[in-house]
């Protein structure tokens, strides 16, 4: 006897979860909020002002009021929120090994998000396309973590492009407060969205802290030798026809290639955005233990 669909999404929901704890252990190592900068900093307390103080911390109303010039103490919040903005456009669906796109986001998620739930921290989720496809907003417990794999795991996108700035400029909107959010995404977005990118990413990072995990198939960069075959772009169903033979033509395709990559990179770090590679079918622990170290 065959098992439900719902049955086989809970198991499949149920071996990400036992596979993510594991994961989040080896990667963070007890060192989880040390690798987040910029948590956010609540108002404590007004006391007098001490040589050394910060002048800019001057409570001018309370000063006012004493003669006495006095300073406002801040103090970091011992809870985090971590937001995961989750592509899941048409590209997302490639790959060529085991393990599509969409999948290894879904994994490298889970981990975040439960690392974050270990600890108390809320954790939300924000799923797009060329739109806001879904957003799930933070909230705390194993139960929430849960639902939100799910939702990784079954939500179907409406839209087929991508569009980064639709998420960066909805990310700002929805959350007052700092929070830090992790961006997956194959960043592979159309020439038109760079400007509304830049102009999302400088009013984002501003607000909150981002970092970006960049997913990625081998197979995007290198065109094989199988001769003439009919090709199709998965976020607008354009379709071609292209004789793969031909040495030219794989070596321009590797070299445009590369040269998007490198815009994406060079675009991010710009910003100051913290980034890391993940590839379809290989480990990426030790890239995102090589992030997480060097902040």
């Amino acid at each position: 006897m065959s098992s439900s669909p719902e049955k086989d999404i809970l198991k499949k929901v149920r071996r990400l979860e036992i596979k993510s704890r594991g994961l989040s252990n080896e990667i963070f190592a007890g060192q989880y909020h040390s690798a987040f900068r910029g948590r956010g900093m609540s108002f404590s307390e007004v006391r007098e002002y001490r040589v050394g103080d910060d002048v800019r911390d001057i409570d001018w109303n309370v000063t006012a009021r004493s003669n006495r010039p006095h300073v406002k103490i801040y103090e970091e919040e011992r809870e985090l929120t971590v937001m995961l903005l989750v592509d899941i456009s048409g590209s997302s669906a490639f790959g060529t090994t085991a393990q599509t796109k969409k999948g290894l986001q879904t994994e490298i998620a889970a981990v975040l998000a439960f690392s974050a739930s270990q600890t108390g921290d809320k954790v939300g989720a924000m799923l797009f396309s060329d739109r806001v496809e879904k957003f799930i907003p933070p909230a705390k417990g194993r139960g929430h973590i849960l639902m939100i794999i799910r939702e990784l795991l079954e939500f179907e996108a409406v839209g087929r492009g991508t569009s980064l700035a639709e998420p960066l400029r909805a990310l700002t909107n929805v959350l007052p407060k700092r929070s830090t959010a992790f961006v997956l995404s194959d960043f592979l977005f159309p020439a038109s969205d760079e400007a509304p990118l830049r102009d999302a990413l400088k009013i984002a990072t501003g607000k909150h802290d981002l970092v970006a995990v960049r997913v990625e198939d081998r197979r995007e960069g290198e065109m094989p030798d199988v001769g003439v075959m009919e090709v199709e772009d998965a976020e607008t169903g354009r379709r071609m026809w292209v004789d793969t033979s031909s040495k030219r033509l794989r070596e321009n395709y590797a070299v445009a290639h590369q040269a998007r990559i490198t815009a994406i990179e060079a675009l991010l770090k710009h910003y100051k955005v913290d980034t890391a590679t993940a590839r379809t079918g290989e480990d990426y622990v030790r890239e995102l233990v090589k992030l997480f170290k060097k902040r």
